[in-house]
């Protein structure tokens, strides 16, 4: 595995993806195979100009809330998946767009879905960033442990 430095600590990944990050998408699934992670694709199962991200990042955090798994989402800025992810209770998205953003996201926030920008990162780095985000496990500090459970809170508060 080329540069793959340690194991890949998740056990489920659910993908998604609108017709502007579609080909990303297919390649990501190749990484997955290739790094023996598995991986369920929620869409879209074909390229389709017409549709619409909400749906496919719907379904991706539904099920990461539902099945604690960790979810990366993909459209053309990343932003759409990202406001989208987060209208689900239990998601933290990240969009992320270097491998810090996608190490401190999961150290420091826990994020369970990543959101990828298939038009403003090239694939090179965007593979990093995915590495990066399932190799990485959250701190566990008490300040942000403190801080997420400010956020659980607020959800609670808003149901």
């Amino acid at each position: 595995m080329d540069d793959l430095l340690y194991k890949i600590i998740v056990d489920m990944i659910y993908l998604g993806a609108d017709h502007r990050g579609y080909k990303l998408k297919e390649v990501i699934k190749e990484w997955l195979e290739e790094w023996e992670v598995e991986y369920r694709d929620l869409g879209n199962d074909k390229y389709d100009k017409g549709d619409d991200y909400v749906g496919f990042a719907l379904k991706v955090a539904g099920k990461v809330v539902i099945e604690k798994g960790i979810g990366i989402l993909l459209c053309g800025s990343g932003v759409g998946v990202s406001i989208v992810a987060n209208k689900v209770k239990g998601v933290r998205a990240a969009l992320c767009t270097t491998e810090k953003q996608a190490r401190k996201s999961r150290e420091d926030e826990d994020a369970n879905v990543l959101c990828l920008s298939a038009y403003s990162v090239d694939e090179k780095m965007n593979k990093k960033i995915v590495k990066m985000f399932l190799n990485t496990v959250f701190s566990s500090s008490e300040r942000h442990i403190r801080r997420i459970g400010k956020i659980k809170k607020y959800e609670l508060e808003r149901s």
